[in-house]
């Protein structure tokens, strides 16, 4: 396979402004692989974010492959699914011809550090290779929740990262699932996916859950949804001594909580819980490389492929953005091709 000497690039130069640019496509060094791209998926949360410049333009970049800053102009991005084509001395992990999944922004060839990257199974294809970080993002939140079983949870949002976190929750042994929607489709599709009830967030939902659940509010909430307004929602559907663990990353958008009366009294939990970190509650035993471990062997085993409602050519990605900038109820995951 002929590889170039130049990548094509995605970069955002300015708030909702997609532009493509040449790169020199460096060959591996120690210690990296070169690739070639042949799907990526567009986080509609936390890149979504980055792409309507809602990101505090000061914020470190958190990944090496990100280039730039949050104040513009920046390549921003992390799922990808390439195959190598060339490895670097002191790479003994990876092989010409391993398709992997890489944490890098969208771009037709990469040349990235082989501890970016990890070898998938066999029989996924790279469209469904791509769920790679948003599932390791739900089993991170899962285990931030320390649901014990029988319990009942509630996932507030039913994006691509709420409906995996419903299945796995259903995986740790929840003994009911109930998932809070706006969007009608998104509710169809939680229950296609494991969801025991999937509700509308209306002024009533407290009461709904109590009626579904024995009189009693959720054990557990997982906030998923991207909307501030939907966390104090959270707080109401809980019962005492329970947890809302906030999965969401609002960016600069504004939070206004009450935390008075049940809030208060009923002693609930609010806990964050972002990918870059292990749960404390399992790092006595858990590692980042078991927790990939964990997200490799659940790929295969998840309801994925009725979670991409769109494909788009790499040509197009920003009228990809667009779409789920404008008609985020249309869409689900929009997945990236190459070739």
């Amino acid at each position: 396979m002929m590889t170039p000497a130049t990548a094509r690039a995605a970069w955002f130069s300015a708030p909702r402004q997609v532009e493509f640019r040449d790169e020199a496509l460096a060959s591996p060094g120690p210690g990296q692989v070169q690739a070639v791209v042949h799907a990526s998926a567009i986080s509609h949360g936390t890149e979504m974010l980055v792409y309507r410049g809602e990101v505090d333009p000061v914020l470190p970049l958190d990944l090496p492959t990100l280039v730039g800053g949050f104040g513009f102009p920046i390549k921003f991005g992390y799922a990808c699914v390439a195959e190598i084509t060339a490895v670097g001395s002191a790479v003994t992990s990876l092989a010409t011809g391993d398709r992997v999944f890489a944490l890098h922004p969208h771009q037709s060839h990469v040349c990235i550090g082989a501890d970016l990257c990890r070898r998938l199974p066999a029989q996924l294809t790279p469209e469904l290779g791509v769920f790679a970080a948003n599932t390791e993002t739900a089993l991170n939140l899962v285990h931030d929740a320390r649901i014990n079983l029988g319990e009942t949870a509630l996932v507030f949002g039913q994006g691509v990262v709420g409906l995996l976190v419903v299945q796995l929750l259903k995986q740790a042994g929840a003994a009911k699932v109930i998932a809070v929607e706006p969007v009608p489709a998104r509710r169809a599709l939680a229950l296609q996916v494991g969801a025991d009830a999937a509700l509308a967030p209306v002024p009533t939902l407290p009461e709904q859950i109590c009626a579904l659940n024995g009189g009693r509010g959720a054990d557990l909430v997982i906030e998923v949804s991207g909307s501030p307004v939907a966390l104090q929602t959270a707080i109401a559907c809980v019962m005492p001594e329970g947890t809302v663990v906030v999965g969401s990353w609002y960016g600069r958008k504004p939070v206004q909580l009450d935390l008075g009366g049940h809030f208060h009294r009923g002693r609930i939990t609010l806990r964050s819980s972002q990918v870059g970190q292990l749960s404390p509650a399992v790092t006595a035993r858990w590692d980042h490389d078991r927790r990939w471990e964990a997200v490799l062997a659940w790929l295969p085993q998840l309801q994925l492929a009725p979670l991409i409602s769109h494909h788009l050519p790499f040509t197009q990605i920003a009228e990809a953005y667009r779409l789920i900038d404008e008609q985020p109820e249309q869409v689900v995951q929009v997945v990236i091709t190459y070739n």
